[in-house]
């Protein structure tokens, strides 16, 4: 004779909660370490190309001086790293119009760009990085490889929706950031599971 024990929890939400793609670990984010370590010198190589590479710069008809496009100047890897759990942190404002980029320093590596109006309130909710990052940790930790995930800031990003979104485009096409879904197949990127 087996009793069930009674669930706290309703028939939906036992089921979200199994079919949570945020706390699920999906299976293709099983590699060995090799394939790791080899997954992430290319795109270190390819990112370190773009770093090093001169920034083209804009000149206007009528300009005397050569003025370089955002896209071109800006270094993820120099803005100041913050915790990574940041959106689990009180603050007395929403902040500000902002670009940011999720950074393993350990390599380094740009994982992410995105964009946000509220810089203090856009991981709140449901995050689909937040996935990829758990999902890249849990590897990481399980292989014992050092890794040092961050998150930086631009606050100088436009305040206008439409201008910061072609500027976070032309940064994720720029540093092919393997987390945005516009470069998953240009890099068979493993961590994104399935929704």
């Amino acid at each position: 004779m087996t009793s069930e024990q009674p669930s706290l929890l309703s028939y939906a939400a036992e089921q979200a909660a199994r079919l949570s793609s945020y706390a699920n670990i999906h299976p293709g984010s099983a590699m060995s370490l090799a394939e790791l370590q080899g997954w992430k010198q290319r795109v270190f190589r390819f990112q370190q190309q773009v770093q090093q590479t001169a920034a083209p710069v804009q000149i206007g008809l009528f300009e005397s001086a050569a003025i370089a496009a955002p896209s071109d100047s800006l270094d993820p890897f120099s803005l100041p790293p913050q915790n990574i759990e940041f959106w689990r942190w009180q603050f007395e404002d929403v902040g500000v119009a902002a670009l940011y980029f999720v950074v393993d320093a350990e390599l380094p590596i740009l994982l992410y760009v995105g964009e946000t109006m509220k810089s203090n309130q856009r991981w709140k909710g449901v995050h689909d990085c937040k996935r990829y990052l758990l999902n890249y940790v849990s590897l990481h930790n399980r292989l014992r490889l050092v890794h040092a995930v961050n998150i930086g800031f631009w606050c100088e990003a436009p305040g206008d929706s439409k201008a910061r979104q072609q500027l976070e485009r032309a940064l994720i096409y720029q540093w092919r950031s393997p987390f945005n879904k516009e470069n998953w197949q240009h890099w068979a990127t493993p961590f994104v599971g399935e929704k």
